[in-house]
């Protein structure tokens, strides 16, 4: 048995456009809630190292600081730029039919172990990975305790 489905087209020649909105129009698709960037924490003799991905990440976004309480806290905001609608690439004019790419900011605060030397932090981004380096303080000697109590 065969089936034919109308094809309906108006004088207007618009149903190319309509199918083409169709398919790029997502209200059908579930949409996945911004997340954290991804956070990794490794632990040596010496340090924790965190590590927080996100893609394109730059220098410029990120902020690292201790606050008045003794915690980490770290921040990543991108600023977008907005741009004409019309943009040009490499000598080719264009605009955009659907623009999904965005960022937003992010801030956290970590505690940070009693062990970490919060004067030592360092901090890098390199291939879109915020490493933040936590040194760890010299464990002091144990102090003997030679010392006779007086009884009262």
């Amino acid at each position: 048995m065969i089936m034919y489905i109308p094809v309906i087209r108006n004088n207007r020649n618009n149903w190319l456009d309509t199918a083409f909105n169709d398919l790029f129009d997502m209200d059908w698709t579930p949409r996945h809630a911004t997340t954290a960037p991804a956070v990794n924490v490794k632990e040596s003799d010496k340090a924790f190292t965190m590590e927080v991905a996100a893609p394109g990440l730059k220098k410029e976004y990120c902020t690292v600081n201790i606050n008045n309480e003794g915690n980490l806290v770290v921040k990543i905001e991108h600023k977008a730029e907005h741009e004409d609608k019309s943009c040009k690439e490499e000598g080719e004019k264009f605009h955009y039919v659907r623009r999904e790419f965005s960022y937003a900011n992010y801030e956290q605060t970590y505690i940070l172990p009693d062990e970490v030397d919060k004067e030592a932090i360092s901090a890098k981004v390199e291939d879109g990975i915020l490493s933040i380096e936590l040194p760890k303080l010299a464990p002091e000697p144990e102090k003997k305790m030679d010392r006779v109590i007086d009884i009262a």
